[in-house]
């Protein structure tokens, strides 16, 4: 799903330093002390200050030796828009344009703006450009942001002329939308019978940002955080939900929402940011005849700024309700508590970086002071929404609380929080935990990932629509010293801080949040009242009007378009080859080991399957669960907190997830298995593998408080998630019945697994430690072992070596059993699920067996599902329907459709089958088919990060032969080839399972016996 209203949590905020975690890099191997550089950082380190290109001055080109970089920073001189270049040997170019976006109400103009905008503008006058150009794109990012105070347009791309045709894309929709009543109505909120073609049926709200907010805050998760916010800055915009609350967002006009455009969405009010290897002079040049010439020059954006808040004299304190969780393990146990202080600006990059790494002294992991006072207590579940140091907001803050927890408990945890603070004042931190924090901010400045340039403008964009120095923030190891250098001038300026910050502190809110039986019927009177008022005060007129505004919409949604004026490319613009991935197989004591040389930058990257092909099947369902303690319970001769305290250390963190890989051929082979992976510097591999070591040799299972945590946390987490991914949840419900891998897949990460981790949570633990020990004693072995290594060519031999090591000690000798499994007396099922929970809309999900990954079919179903996406479910489900989103997808054996944040329930199944009837009638031209091959192509061209190149081969035994050979079918799929899959898979006769997740409703009730109703309701 495209389009976002970015601030879904406070949790999901990081500083600019923790944004460079998993961020920095692409494919260059050349660092800055290299005596070769790249063209495009010869070129723009040439670049000299009051230089003019294009109509441009540039103020300032600084070298970042921490990210090889350079960058640029210019002015409009005629507009004032500010631009910051950033030259990067990296082929993934990104393009943003942002504003400050100040909304003084609830009503979430912003958003409905950000959306609206994508819908036409005046060189593309045509419905929705922006999810047309999904399709004729290679896009490897496309979307768009409100944030609390910033709304942001970006795209990544690695071709030129992709670039060049979605830069004129961008840059019409956000400064010259047509903004229509009838986009408005649609993205918005409307009137409109239930019916649109009925004006007998009931007049209801529909609109697609009026769902996705009614979906977003159906989480109490979100509730807390947007209140911690609101209620801590409530002086200005803060104090207002800039996503939109669902009531309020009835309030907004056309009117206003054109006239926020015009106020906002100025050059004057504009941040534009490049990066990549790109020539600059060429995106400044399209940008000045395209948007910034057609301007006649400044406008005062004064009314935009946003105050500092004014200081508290006294602390305050908040009460909040929400819905009650029919997955909470104890149904006394859902209060949630938390502090939280005001901080510094975030436009002072240092005070943000001394808050950052204070932040995770106190919170982070295990050996953090709070972790240990609040998490290991067992009063709750784990740290509170919101938990950590929050630079969102002009003014940054830092909170930390406890969520599950019993309502008498309040005052407890609140003195704790303020007791810890006091011990931490009184003794500091530990110097070891110290070194610990520093050496995660090396290896993070470190660590290569494919999506920097993005990463690093989300991080900038805050402090710089705030009249920061972006540049400023980017010297991280500038701010390091300065930071290293006060930790040595003053042996308590830790201590100080926290009494600065926390203890001194008088601007400080207490926010409580309890469970309401009727929370959510409250919230549907409300809505119900709402729209009787609406309703109950329209004329004949209007009421006839209602009606024909609900008919015009649907013309338009249905009324065909040339869309010869979106600029695209070709197939014969994609790369017939795949580009191969070089790897050397070696055999270690017996043990498989890929290696692979990559421009790591210093840091070797581990990963191993082991096999779990043997384990008993009533045991499955406890792996996930394994593999979210086994690294996190403490091993050999330490506990879980000394353990991590070492993780911290000399690792990017040990990490165990299960894994699932279906045989890229045998249709019911599968292979069963745990995915262990970590990363290091390279200096601290023997440390790493030591580790590892001990996790092998002598895991702690038998510490039942420390499990009791974890269980509550992932309890916690995974029921949280189904109100965050609910689409997944459907898909993988609908598939189980279709495949020996889907039914394991349902039990590893569906809502079976819910459920269970709900009744482990409320059970005896003792039967639970027993089953994870022999869970263990198959995991920890190397008889089905194989391992992965990606580094840098010159440490590669050590590298080896240390491998070598390290398989030696493992317990357990390698064998040559395989680790696939064939279930060849496994039988279709049909089922059809409704998990009844307490939702304000619905994820419903439909799944059909389909082909392995080397079937010819796979690629034409790939291509069946993106065109389908693009062309029928997108207008019926999204449009028409109101739904946040919907598609259809093809993974190795199933086929699947998916809405997500839908009002709609049966009304989407029935379209899912329209869909079908759709593709069957051929109703596509070749060109539709080239868009939705680009749509493939975009994603199977991705970039990867050097660390994780060759792991589709290691962990999927997917050969770079296979998936080439996967790609020239893709260029050969035919619309007789998509005719025939889909009378093949999705026709008549074809098994079919649906699952919906939501609430109760008469439509629901009317289904057919043949489905399994699940009652999550309270």
């Amino acid at each position: 799903m495209s389009l976002s209203y970015y601030r879904l949590t406070r949790n999901f905020r990081r500083s600019l330093l923790g944004s460079f975690r998993s961020c920095n890099g692409l494919h260059s191997s050349v660092t800055w002390r290299c005596s070769i550089r790249s063209a495009c950082l010869e070129d723009c380190s040439g670049l000299t200050v009051g230089e003019r290109i294009h109509g441009y001055k540039i103020n300032d080109v600084t070298e970042i030796p921490d990210f090889s970089l350079v960058a640029v920073q210019l002015t409009h001189e005629k507009t004032g828009a500010q631009h910051l270049h950033v030259a990067r040997d990296d082929t993934n170019n990104v393009f943003s344009v942002g504003f400050k976006t100040v909304p003084m109400d609830s009503s979430g103009v912003p958003h409905i703006l950000e959306h609206t905008a994508l819908c036409g503008s005046e060189r593309f006058p045509i419905r929705d450009p922006f999810f047309k150009m999904l399709t004729r794109s290679l896009s490897t990012f496309m979307n768009a942001f409100t944030a609390s105070d910033w709304t942001m347009y970006p795209f990544s791309t690695q071709n030129s002329k992709d670039f060049q045709n979605l830069l004129s894309v961008y840059l019409d929709s956000a400064f010259f939308p047509q903004l229509k009543e009838l986009d408005f109505r649609q993205e918005g909120w409307r009137l409109e019978h239930e019916d649109a073609a009925d004006p007998s049926s009931p007049i209801v709200f529909k609109g697609v940002v009026f769902n996705e907010m009614k979906g977003h805050f159906a989480n109490s998760e979100s509730l807390f955080t947007e209140s911690l916010q609101n209620k801590l800055l409530p002086s200005h915009t803060y104090s207002h939900v800039s996503g939109g609350w669902p009531l309020d967002i009835l309030n907004l006009t056309w009117e206003d929402l054109k006239e926020f455009h015009t106020t906002h969405y100025h050059p004057s009010n504009a941040r534009f940011y490049t990066y990549g290897d790109m020539p600059l002079s060429q995106h400044l040049q399209q940008i000045s005849q395209q948007v910034l010439d057609k301007f006649k020059g400044h406008i005062t954006t004064l009314g935009l700024e946003v105050p500092l808040e004014p200081k508290w004299k006294e602390p305050r304190e908040h009460h909040i309700h929400c819905p009650p969780d029919p997955m909470a393990p104890d149904p006394d146990k859902q209060t949630t508590v938390a502090v939280s202080f005001l901080q510094a600006p975030i436009t002072d990059p240092y005070e943000c970086l001394v808050l950052s790494i204070l932040g995770q002294l106190l919170i982070g992991g295990p050996p953090s002071p709070f972790y240990q006072a609040l998490v290991d207590a067992n009063i709750g579940s784990g740290f509170s929404p919101g938990t950590g140091y929050d630079n969102g907001t002009k003014d940054s803050s830092f909170t930390v609380g406890l969520q599950n927890i019993k309502k008498e408990d309040v005052p407890h945890v609140k003195e704790i929080i303020w007791n810890t603070l006091e011990k931490v004042a009184s003794e500091g931190f530990p110097e070891e935990r110290i070194k610990a924090v520093l050496h995660q901010i090396e290896l993070n400045l470190k660590h290569e990932s494919s999506s920097f340039g993005l990463s690093l403008i989300s991080s900038l964009m805050t402090p710089w629509i705030h009249s920061a120095d972006p540049v400023a923030a980017m010297k991280v190891n500038e701010l390091l010293q300065r930071f290293k250098d006060s930790l040595k001038n003053s042996p308590t300026f830790l201590q100080d801080k926290v009494k600065e910050c926390f203890l001194d502190n008088r601007h400080h809110m207490t926010l409580t949040m309890a469970p309401e039986e009727d929370y959510q019927s409250k919230q549907e009177a409300k809505e119900r009242d709402k729209l009787s008022s609406m309703v109950s005060t329209l004329s004949d007129k209007e009421r006839q009007r209602v009606f024909s505004v609900g008919m015009e919409l649907q013309t338009a949604q249905d009324q065909k378009q040339d869309l010869e004026c979106l600029p695209t490319l070709q197939i014969s613009d994609v790369d017939r080859n795949m580009q191969y991935t070089k790897l050397d197989l070696q055999q270690s004591d017996g043990v498989l080991v890929q290696y692979s040389e990559q421009p790591t930058n210093g840091i070797t990257y581990f990963r191993a399957v082991s096999g779990t092909g043997s384990i008993p099947d009533h045991l499955r369902v406890y792996v996930p669960l394994f593999c979210s303690v086994i690294t996190k319970m403490g091993a050999g001769d330490m506990d879980h907190r000394q353990f991590a305290q070492l993780c911290d250390l000399y690792t990017g963190g040990l990490d165990t997830s299960p894994l699932l890989v279906p045989h890229h051929s045998q249709e019911l082979g599968l292979e069963h298995g745990v995915l262990l992976s970590s990363y290091c510097l390279d200096r601290h591999l023997p440390y790493m593998f030591s580790l590892w070591e001990d996790v092998f040799d002598k895991p702690n299972l038998t510490d039942l408080d420390r499990l009791k945590t974890l269980v509550n946390m992932a309890a916690s987490d995974l029921s949280v998630s189904v109100a965050h991914s609910g689409h997944s949840f459907a898909m993988t419900a609908a598939a189980q019945g279709l495949s020996p891998a889907a039914n394991c897949l349902e039990v590893y990460g569906g809502m079976t697994q819910v459920e269970f981790l709900k009744k482990v949570a409320e059970q005896d633990l003792n039967v639970t430690m027993q089953h994870l020990a022999n869970v263990a004693a198959t995991v920890l072995d190397c008889g089905d072992l194989r391992c992965s290594v990606n580094a840098m060519p010159e440490s590669m031999g050590s590298t080896v070596e240390a491998m070598d090591g390290f398989v030696s000690t493992l317990p357990g000798s390698s064998t040559d059993e395989p680790g696939l499994t064939e279930d060849t007396d496994f039988v279709q099922q049909n089922r059809n699920f409704f998990y009844q929970m307490p939702f304000p809309v619905y994820f419903v999900g439909r799944s059909f067996r389909s082909v392995a990954y080397t079937h010819e079919d796979f690629a034409r179903l790939t291509v069946l599902a993106k065109l389908v996406s693009s062309r029928f479910l997108h207008r019926e489900i999204r449009e028409k329907g109101g739904a946040y989103g919907s598609g259809a997808r093809q993974s190795q054996g199933i086929f699947s459709f998916f809405s997500y944040r839908d009002p709609n329930s049966t009304e989407t199944l029935l379209q899912f089958q329209k869909a079908v009837e759709w593709c069957a009638s051929g109703d596509f031209s070749d060109r539709d088919i080239d868009e939705a091959k680009l749509a493939v192509f975009s994603q199977l061209d991705n970039p990867v990060s050097p660390g994780s190149r060759g792991l589709t081969h290691f962990i999927r035994r997917i050969p770079d032969e296979l998936r080439q050979q996967n790609r020239e079918r893709t260029f050969q799929v035919t619309k007789e080839d998509l005719l025939s899959v889909t009378k093949r898979y999705l026709g008549e006769g074809c098994t079919r399972n649906s699952a919906v997740i939501g609430p109760p409703s008469e439509e629901m009730d009317k289904l057919s016996q043949d489905w399994e109703v699940k009652n999550f309701q309270l």
